[in-house]
């Protein structure tokens, strides 16, 4: 279309802007055999798709318009805020804390409902009316483990410390304040810090 223009390209999609829609387009891989191919794609849309319908019932998360197949496209509503991996660091702290706590409520919202991001980084965060959406949740899956949950969290931790490394500390105990409101907070934290020792005994080779 005319008023397509490609707003992201990673490894697995092309994210396009038409009009007021945002177009999911999941990319063909030459090294894969195009019948397993086809199959993979169609599924991994299938999957994401019903992810994200799941996401939307206890967080904000922009609205899926249609999914389509044949063409491994998900459209959904464009949110037209501010990515807070650009903006988080230009608003006061108390703001930025304030925030994140949003950040750390909506998490324990998809762990108590086993939905798992995959890729908790505030560039899949987008401000809008005070109002915290996530997107991109195409590293997404159900689980109910306290491991994977855990892993989530430690995730967002690390992408703090890199993209907004100034306050960072203080950033992640918001979000651990607002994640407390989780039914299994508590086991998830304790899970966290076996997933930061295991981290640190590797680097320590």
């Amino acid at each position: 279309m005319a008023n397509e223009k490609i707003i992201q390209q990673g490894a697995e999609a092309l994210i396009l802007l038409n009009n007021n829609e945002v177009i999911k387009k999941r990319i063909k891989k030459s090294y894969r055999l195009p019948e397993i191919d086809e199959e993979i794609r169609k599924l991994r849309t299938r999957s994401e798709a019903k992810l994200i319908e799941k996401a939307g019932k206890v967080a904000s998360i922009p609205k899926i318009k249609k999914v389509d197949e044949k063409t491994k496209e998900i459209t959904m509503e464009f949110i037209n805020g501010k990515k807070l991996s650009d903006n988080l660091d230009s608003f006061l702290l108390g703001k930025q804390k304030e925030i994140c706590k949003k950040i750390g409520e909506n998490i324990a919202k998809f762990h108590d409902a086993d939905i798992i991001h995959g890729d908790l980084t505030t560039s899949n965060m987008i401000l809008k009316d005070n109002e915290v959406f996530f997107i991109d949740f195409g590293l997404g899956f159900h689980s109910h483990k306290t491991e994977d949950k855990a892993v989530d969290i430690h995730l967002l931790k690390q992408a703090l410390e890199a993209r907004h490394f100034m306050y960072w500390k203080e950033l992640f105990d918001s979000v651990l304040h607002g994640y407390s409101e989780s039914k299994s907070s508590k086991l998830v934290l304790q899970q966290l810090k076996k997933v930061e020792s295991r981290g640190r005994y590797k680097d320590s080779y």
